[in-house]
């Protein structure tokens, strides 16, 4: 059995498949779902500059950014966070699902530049990290702790980045992962992938899957508030259109966040309707189960989001109840001055 093997089902024996009732403690996760692109040569700075919507004059070792890749017309082929874990490499934590195809689809740019692309998703385990004595835990595990959000923290090869107060991702290099899962492990209670996802829909974080491949601009799922979208950088693939849209246009549809009763989450993608006249309203960016009850968030037409006979799929199921965002009084001033 080859050592990556050995890793992956110590993983897999470690953490739970299945959400358990939500806990007040500290939590560790494995982010299964999450892959890795690695971007590597002379000039990877330069080269993702003209690609990708956020801005690399601002990433540095010891900062990182949400960010998305945009087709020509805009839309969004994959969303990630983007760290520098050298001078010469970048990586971008995506979807699993979308990393094979997103090398593919960069590699026919990244020839000009020098730069090469790879799927590195074997060669690092992602972790979050959140709960009143997460930063003890670190510290626990001999990691630095990052001091503000988006700030990264360097251990040798592994990465801590912070995402608010008590909440972190961590990026282990594969190799030398060991002894770093085993210390979380006991520091925090492990819980399964689906409890980090439930934490980043309450934080408004969405993502694109392969299953809402290039169906949104970024400003769909509100990425230009969690600081994913430069609107000074210059051009990059889709930028025509990601611009005009935030200066010019009116958006008809963003992210919101909702509330299903119930214990299956309906899969990105899903529709979802007006129960009353079966009107298609939207579909599901991502969803998750927390305590009997599943939450999501979803691109909705903006005057459809204060009905209140929104439902799933074929629209028999139970209504939809809207929830807050943690940014959502931000987001609709901004909108409004936009309009204005």
């Amino acid at each position: 059995m080859t050592q990556a093997n050995d890793l992956h089902s110590f993983l897999s024996d470690r953490f739970p498949r299945q959400a358990d009732a939500e806990s007040d403690g500290t939590t560790v996760t494995w982010l299964a779902h999450q892959g890795v692109m690695s971007v590597r040569g002379a000039d990877p700075r330069k080269f993702l500059q003209g690609q990708v919507t956020c801005d690399l004059d601002k990433v540095t070792a010891d900062v990182s950014t949400l960010g998305a890749r945009c087709n020509p017309k805009g839309r969004m082929q994959s969303s990630f966070r983007l760290l520098n874990s050298g001078e010469d490499e970048f990586l971008l934590c995506m979807n699993r699902e979308l990393v094979s195809s997103q090398v593919s689809e960069l590699s026919k740019y990244a020839v000009f530049f020098k730069t090469a692309l790879t799927d590195a998703t074997a060669d690092w385990v992602g972790l979050g990290l959140w709960g009143p004595d997460a930063q003890e835990a670190l510290r626990t595990a001999n990691l630095a702790v990052p001091g503000r959000s988006n700030e990264v923290a360097h251990t040798g090869r592994t990465l801590v980045v912070r995402l608010a107060e008590d909440a972190f991702e961590i990026w282990l290099s594969a190799a030398e992962a060991q002894p770093t899962l085993d210390s979380l492990c006991q520091s925090a209670t492990p819980a399964a992938t689906e409890a980090w996802q439930v934490r980043q829909i309450r934080a408004g974080i969405g993502e694109v899957t392969q299953s809402t491949y290039e169906s949104f601009i970024p400003q769909m799922l509100n990425l230009q508030q969690l600081g994913g979208v430069s609107f000074r950088k210059g051009c990059y693939t889709g930028q025509e259109i990601v611009a005009r849209m935030q200066y010019l246009g009116k958006l008809k549809r963003r992210m919101y966040r909702l509330l299903l009763a119930g214990d299956a989450p309906p899969p990105p993608g899903t529709p979802i309707v007006d129960r009353d006249n079966g009107k298609l309203l939207g579909e599901v960016v991502v969803a998750a189960r927390s305590n009997h009850i599943v939450e999501m968030l979803a691109v909705l037409q903006k005057d459809a989001a204060q009905l209140t006979t929104m439902s799933v799929a074929d629209g028999g199921g139970p209504l939809l109840t809207m929830a807050d965002l943690p940014y959502e009084s931000e987001l609709i001033a901004s909108e409004a001055d936009r309009e204005n």
